[in-house]
């Protein structure tokens, strides 16, 4: 499951890629249109910004804006700044790993080629899905709602 962090980071992200390009839009307008605390969101648009994922533009008509295309940003990246690994165990992650305490030999432990197997399937399915792809997704599920 992932963190609240990480799911106000994908709301705030998909609602700017909707946005058309560079349109600064407020913290405000963010966190009220997406129901984030507005002091959270502060917080996530900073490492956000950090990260130059989004950039921002001061002022009476500031806000924050995505620094690159929504078919760039990808879950992936997302999903690992806010939660860290991308595994079920520690033994299979690609950036943190750490050894399993009662491993007896990594190379023929079926539970961890399991892991891996799911871990390699979601990173894959991760670094496929775009803001661009989720933004596209919604306005489908919407179009057929409507018929």
């Amino acid at each position: 499951m992932i963190s609240k962090k990480a799911k106000y980071a994908i709301n705030a992200l998909v609602y700017l890629a909707k946005i058309p390009k560079n349109q600064p839009i407020s913290v405000m307008t963010i966190a009220e249109s997406q129901n984030i605390p507005l002091k959270f969101l502060e917080n996530i648009l900073a490492e956000l910004k950090k990260a130059k994922i989004v950039d921002s533009k001061r002022g009476k008509y500031g806000g924050y804006f995505l620094n690159h295309r929504a078919e760039e940003i990808h879950m992936a990246t997302i999903m690992r700044m806010f939660d860290g690994a991308i595994a079920i165990l520690p033994c299979v992650t690609y950036r943190y790993y750490k050894k399993c305490e009662e491993c007896e030999d990594e190379a023929t432990c079926g539970i961890r080629q399991v892991a891996m197997e799911i871990r390699n399937e979601t990173v894959k399915r991760l670094k496929n899905a775009t803001l661009a792809d989720i933004v596209k997704r919604e306005k489908n599920l919407k179009e057929k709602k409507l018929f």
